[in-house]
């Protein structure tokens, strides 16, 4: 059976559908059904907190794994995708990279500090959150990236994507919250900073490293997702205000960040706009976003610089705002490659061929100028 390949399939499926099975299995344990809770006695697993017996909570590696692991794993994903920055980027690539980076960050900075004004920050238009908005439109699909500027791009526009993995994980997210006021201790950052930096550091001084790590950028997501599913009621994703949320961010996330990307091209007189375009989708592993800042809203509310009021109101939209950004995540992986399409197309028809350099086409286009006219 071509498993793999069948989940590889859906738009963002190592992510998206082991996420929807672990929320089938929980939402099957939530219901307390009798026959399953009898069967489930019967094998001797004990009582919850709650006097029920669930599929994700028997005890053991199975609980620890499937039920109880997503942060740890999340952990995990960063370290090995911190290793694989790699700091020796040439001129050009470096340079698309901090403009994509920086565009993307601004943008989805932008669109939730205007959310948090004219709505509530934490259930406002559609049950959306600054942190559900930022968190899905300032990280990138990082492989999808990969892929269409491999196919319609040029060398640099592919070797920016070392510096784009600045912005996997929950830093730019954790960083955006702390501007729109959320009070988060320096500890908080470096909780979340620290196993970025030391994969960061090691894959550097060492390539071995960097290859041996490389499988754990893909390898925990289907657990981590899975963990994060085990959290949340498959409900969710048939809510209409979450499925109406989590367009809405897909949509502003392709057209936004996507604009904004080649204006900032534009203004650095760059030909080709395939990279910011490429770049104008929402990764997978953006899901796990709202998981590891309620845990930093935690730290803050242990020592001191948040209330536990507004700790909780993190907590409390975890589950909601991952579904939300799931369907980001499948909303973009459709409309970002239909975008790089109809942007390639629109280049070729202006004598603009992604696949070159900067300095190929200009070079390009002045052997065309140079060339003198044979008319008869």
């Amino acid at each position: 059976m071509k498993l793999k390949q069948t989940i590889e399939k859906v738009p963002g499926g190592l992510m998206v559908v082991p996420l929807l099975f672990g929320a089938l299995l929980n939402t099957i344990d939530q219901l307390h059904l009798k026959p399953v809770m009898n069967f489930l006695k019967s094998l001797g697993v004990a009582k919850t907190e709650e006097g029920y017996y669930e599929f994700l909570r028997i005890g053991g590696f199975s609980q620890e794994l499937f039920k109880d692991s997503a942060l740890v794993l999340i952990a995990l994903f960063l370290f090995c995708a911190g290793s694989q920055m790699n700091l020796r980027v040439g001129g050009a690539a470096l340079k698309k990279g901090i403009m994509l980076t920086t565009s993307k960050y601004l943008t989805g900075l932008a669109v939730g500090l205007l959310f948090g004004y004219f709505f509530d920050p934490m259930h406002g238009l559609f049950g959306l959150s600054t942190l559900a908005i930022i968190a899905a439109m300032t990280n990138g699909n990082g492989g999808m990236y990969a892929a269409l500027t491999g196919q319609y791009g040029n060398r640099s526009d592919v070797g920016a994507v070392a510096v784009l993995s600045l912005n996997d994980g929950p830093f730019f997210t954790l960083m955006s919250l702390g501007l729109l006021g959320s009070s988060f201790p320096i500890i908080s950052f470096i909780a979340v900073l620290l196993p970025i930096a030391i994969g960061m550091i090691l894959g550097n001084l060492d390539e071995d490293i960097r290859d041996f790590l490389k499988p754990g950028e893909i390898l925990p997501v289907p657990f981590f997702a899975f963990a994060l599913g085990a959290g949340m009621n498959l409900a969710s994703f048939f809510n209409p205000s979450v499925v109406t949320a989590g367009l809405t961010i897909g949509l502003m996330t392709t057209i936004l960040t996507a604009t904004t990307g080649i204006l900032v091209f534009k203004l650095f007189k760059e030909k080709s706009y395939i990279a910011p375009v490429s770049e104008a989708s929402t990764a997978g592993n953006a899901a796990g976003t709202p998981a590891a800042i309620a845990a930093a809203a935690s730290v803050a509310a242990g020592s001191g610089m948040m209330s536990a009021a507004e700790a909780q109101s993190y907590q409390d939209i975890v589950n909601i705002a991952t579904a939300q950004i799931s369907i980001a995540t499948l909303t973009t992986a459709i409309l970002c490659p239909i975008a790089v399409i109809l942007v390639d197309k629109w280049q070729k028809s202006r004598g603009i061929d992604g696949k070159l350099e900067k300095f190929e086409l200009e070079r390009s286009n002045h052997k065309e100028k140079s060339v003198p006219s044979t008319s008869a």
